[in-house]
């Protein structure tokens, strides 16, 4: 493929892929991982080549069962040079011991719908921002970068559509209080692409400085669409979840988040450069069922990549010798 066979052609244009399933992938499972699975999983995904991972969440056990094991997962596995290890953290108690735990990056969540933000959080945005621009004064203190991730930006399953202006007052907000990156999150995947590419463009205007992220769900099939759009906007870090798992309990029937190793098998065929090694991928997607008790929904785990040749049937040598013979 070249750069002039199809304007989706990368050019070898780099890409930044972020693994979120150690987190946003099993909080929603409802069997405990074991911890020193989890450790394996995340060393696998540390050698496959991804940018960054969301480790886990420091958050209360009675709330989140399935990360009660925060500290023990962050502090024992073997971290690759260039990985950033980040966390969720929803307050200051939570960045306290992420920050212990030696995360190298806290990751905040807020919703731009403030009916999402209530059901989700039991604050009104303007309680969030207060609460976490003290988290970010904890982290700016302790010398440790923060994202904020935007929940909502493409729509709410309660309120409908998200005014744009609306997700780039909070994001300025954040990125003056201190904040390094914001994450645009489709958190029930109500994007699409024609809207992706605006309210990146806008974004791109309004913060230029901010490292910025996108975060789609495959809720109604559009995921890949959706991160084609965004490249095309000029995005380039992606946060995706290994074998797809993910959801929200927002969206009755959600499929999870886009699938890291389909997202790679796309852009690598389009020629950019994810810095991942799919087959490493794989390897790891396939320890998922094991773990989690259920197939999981990527469908690169399931058919394969694209030139994953197959053998001929088994009576296929008779019948080319028969075709071949009617020749002669």
């Amino acid at each position: 493929m070249t750069a002039s066979s199809t304007p989706w052609t990368g050019a070898r244009r780099r890409v930044h892929m972020q693994e979120v399933g150690p987190r946003d992938g099993l909080q929603m499972e409802s069997a405990f991982v074991p911890t020193a699975d989890k450790i394996a999983l995340i060393d696998a995904l540390s050698a496959a080549g991804l940018a960054k991972i969301e480790a886990t969440a420091f958050v209360s056990p009675q709330a989140i069962p399935a990360l009660r094991d925060a500290e023990i997962v962050l502090r024992e596995i073997a971290r690759a040079p260039g990985v950033v290890y980040t966390c969720l953290v929803p307050n200051l108690r939570g960045a306290e011991r992420a920050i212990e735990a030696r995360a190298d990056e806290l990751n905040l969540v807020m919703s731009c719908s403030e009916t999402h933000n209530l059901a989700n959080l039991r604050m009104t945005r303007a309680q969030s921002f207060a609460a976490l621009s003290g988290v970010i004064g904890l982290a700016r203190q302790a010398g440790v970068p923060v994202n904020v991730s935007l929940s909502c930006v493409f729509g709410c399953p309660m309120e409908g559509d998200i005014d744009p202006a609306v997700v780039l007052e909070w994001a300025g907000r954040f990125m003056a209080a201190g904040a390094r990156g914001i994450t645009l999150c489709d958190t029930t995947g109500m994007a699409f692409p024609s809207q992706v590419s605006r309210i990146v463009g806008l974004f791109r205007q309004r913060l230029p400085a901010a490292e910025l992220t996108l975060h789609f769900h495959n809720t109604r099939g559009m995921g890949l669409a959706n991160v084609l759009a965004s490249l095309d906007a000029g995005a380039d870090r992606f946060d995706a979840s290994l074998g797809g798992l993910g959801g929200c309990p927002y969206a009755p029937g959600a499929s999870g988040n886009v699938c890291t190793e389909e997202i790679v098998h796309a852009l690598e065929l389009m020629d950019f450069d994810t810095g991942c090694d799919l087959a490493l991928l794989l390897q790891a997607a396939a320890r998922l069922p094991g773990l989690i008790g259920h197939e999981i929904p990527s469908q690169i785990a399931k058919a394969g990549r694209r030139l994953d040749l197959h053998a001929p049937p088994p009576d296929f040598a008779l019948w080319r010798d028969r075709a071949l013979a009617r020749d002669a």
